[in-house]
């Protein structure tokens, strides 16, 4: 996992790990198939664009829709995901690229077709003494059109978070 960081915070790896904790805390979330804790990592006002399109805006919405999932298309589904980069446009606004894959209920590997790429837009609320929190996050599946290769390649590296 690589990440690049920009000079005079001389906390950058502090910030690094709370973002990182911050991912892990959104994976555990869904692992639990809990809709609260899945968005807690969120701002108050912060939007979610999915696979699909969907733009959800705020916390709650964000919450209560992914509720719904877990209760019903996603029940019993794990959630594996890895950062490949952090990279901080100011001190308090980080940029994140991750990729995540879904083992679905029943199933004991990833499925190739639910592979995304995420990127995320973290920011730290009340000056350099403040949370980080998600301020967005854009969800994109992994179709690389006419590079199965490209797929595959991703499908193992995310074999390795299992």
């Amino acid at each position: 996992m690589s990440s690049q960081t920009s000079q005079g915070s001389g906390s950058k790896s502090d910030d690094e790990a709370a973002l990182r904790a911050m991912y892990q805390q959104m994976m555990d979330g869904w692992n639990k198939g809990n809709g609260e804790a899945f968005a807690t990592p969120y701002c108050e006002d912060s939007d979610l664009v999915g696979f699909d399109g969907t733009h959800l805006k705020g916390r709650q919405e964000i919450a209560s829709f992914h509720q719904q999932l877990f209760n019903k298309f996603l029940k019993g589904s794990h959630l594996v995901g890895k950062i490949r980069s952090i990279r901080f446009l100011t001190p308090n606004v980080a940029v994140i690229h991750a990729v995540g894959g879904t083992v679905m209920a029943g199933q004991s590997d990833i499925d190739p077709d639910r592979n995304s790429v995420h990127t995320l837009v973290a920011m730290k609320r009340g000056g350099d003494g403040g949370k980080w929190c998600l301020a967005a996050f854009q969800n994109t599946r992994a179709h690389y059109i006419g590079r199965p290769e490209e797929s595959q390649i991703l499908t193992e590296e995310l074999q390795q978070e299992l």
